[in-house]
């Protein structure tokens, strides 16, 4: 006899239910909109010479990047994991520091350091190779981050057996490491995938066209809105391939390792003379991702105007309004979700947390064009609204408030509930009085990361704010793109100094 699993209380289901239909229902009217065109017409769209040359472009910065990340991230992970060196902690967190400055930061910095009257006495590398670097030195943190667990947790044993048996440091390298690295790899990879892919600041700053600066064109010129919709339809159609690509290479693989691996670290392999050259290449990414853009930045804004410090106090206003907003809403929207997943797990409840990340999987631009589309159409006194924006921020960013309310929530034993329910409780009133006291550190967690993440957010806030609405980020994306380099400096400087700051706290929190 199989018992059916006792549904979740309508309190928590329902506004879950609202949550994940609210994630979904955009991307839904985005596909509508873009087959509202006849069958004829949207092939003639997808392939026409220039979305194919389009698709090229995005591929190939694609697989530029993941090259680029690769080389970098493989020997910083190994050298801060297998070496003899000292400090490797420090170093490790010094890497991952370039993930607190936005893309377009990177890419206003190097715009405004190189070229005529800039620090440095170079051409500007704008197009394929200026785009490639720049994602390439702001986004290789992800795949180190994942390649560094996965050294730590290697079995060193394997590696033994492998020496024993006659082979080199090279071949048991390639042989014997490599492929345990793989599941890491296919992670970081992804990662990095979903954000070059979804990137539009950085491509567009330094004028090389794929799909989110093609969209951005189509929408903001109002040439062909229906071709709008038809790229930002395949740009979703290329992210599900990433995602569904990896989910198949992952399935498929099959590890050497047996158990979880050794209790005992591998030993450090002793660099001798070569110590000063493995430091170098330690810090040389730290210095490119962060001290070149400090410096840059401090430069410029030495010649910013103080009567123009309204604007940027009033731009900071508008960013934190729009950010806190969405943060606590994401909070809201999170909690029952969690709750849902966790303490009623089944097919669905799964299916439906996995829904709340795939407004964040998908491209900005295209996630921006399906709010625009559905609030046109069934809410047009929303369009350009603040309400607008923070709901699209909101459902964007609902994974990054989501992970650590789950997690915090895993902690809390079920009995407690129980037992609350045993004296007179009802489900909601014994979660609120028991059990939501002890998730306020994963709820402040989750709303610290979208209030970060909307001060950055970038392509949402273009397309959606309404008139007149000025934000960090869209005064550094817009005096850059005028060329007005002293201008966005102290807006730049303002957000890499809260997202350092914002890194920090983080940090000394978890340490506490």
């Amino acid at each position: 006899m199989v018992l059916s699993r006792p549904l979740p209380p309508w309190p928590f289901l329902l506004p879950a239910l609202l949550t994940g239909g609210g994630v979904v229902l955009p991307l839904v009217y985005l596909v509508v909109r873009a087959l509202e065109a006849r069958p004829e017409v949207l092939l003639n769209l997808l392939l026409r010479p220039k979305t194919l040359g389009l698709f090229a472009n995005t591929l190939a910065l694609l697989l530029f990047v993941l090259l680029l990340t690769t080389l970098l991230a493989l020997p910083l992970a190994w050298l801060t994991t297998r070496t003899d060196l000292k400090g490797k902690r420090f170093l490790a967190l010094l890497l991952a520091l370039p993930l607190a400055v936005p893309g377009y930061v990177g890419a206003y910095a190097l715009l405004a350091a190189t070229g005529p009257g800039g620090l440095l006495p170079l051409p500007r590398p704008e197009g394929f190779w200026g785009a490639g670097l720049v994602l390439a030195l702001f986004t290789y943190p992800y795949l180190f981050l994942n390649l560094r667990a996965a050294f730590l947790g290697l079995d060193p044993g394997q590696e033994e057996a492998a020496r024993t048996l006659g082979h080199g440091p090279f071949s048991v390298f390639l042989r014997v490491t490599l492929p345990q690295l793989f599941p890491a790899f296919l992670s970081g990879w992804m990662v990095v995938g979903l954000h070059v892919l979804g990137d539009f600041g950085v491509v567009s700053l330094l004028r090389y066209e794929t799909f989110s600066y093609a969209i951005y064109l189509q929408y903001s010129a109002a040439f062909d809105r229906t071709y709008a919709a038809a790229l930002a339809l395949f740009l979703l159609l290329l992210t599900g391939g990433v995602l569904g690509l990896e989910a198949l290479l992952l399935r498929r693989y099959v590890g050497g390792r047996v158990g979880r691996g050794s209790a005992r670290a591998a030993q450090p392999a002793p660099l001798g003379r070569l110590r000063p050259l493995a430091y170098g290449l330690l810090l040389l990414p730290p210095l490119l991702a962060l001290g070149f853009p400090l410096y840059t930045l401090f430069h410029l804004a030495l010649r910013f105007p103080g009567s123009g410090l309204s604007e940027v106090g009033l731009a900071f206003a508008h960013s934190a309004l729009a950010s806190s907003l969405a943060a606590a809403l994401v909070v809201a929207m999170a909690l029952p979700l969690a709750y849902t997943g966790v303490r009623f797990p089944s097919f669905w409840s799964r299916l439906l947390e996995r829904v709340a990340y795939l407004g964040y999987a998908t491209p900005p631009l295209a996630y921006a064009l399906a709010w625009i589309f559905l609030s046109l159409r069934l809410f047009p006194f929303l369009y350009q609204t603040l309400p607008l924006l923070v709901l699209a921020y909101s459902f964007h960013l609902l994974a990054e408030g989501l992970g650590p309310i789950r997690a915090a929530l895993y902690q809390v034993p079920p009995r407690l509930e129980e037992a609350a329910r045993t004296l007179g409780r009802t489900p909601v009133q014994a979660f609120f009085q028991v059990t939501f006291p002890l998730l306020w550190r994963g709820a402040a967690a989750g709303g610290a990361l979208v209030f970060m993440a909307g001060m950055k957010e970038l392509p949402l806030t273009l397309l959606l704010a309404p008139l007149g609405y000025t934000t960090l980020a869209t005064r550094v994306f817009g005096y850059t793109q005028e060329a007005m380099f002293a201008e966005a400096a102290p807006f730049a400087l303002l957000l890499v100094l809260l997202s350092a700051a914002f890194v920090g706290v983080l940090l000394w929190s978890e340490k506490r």
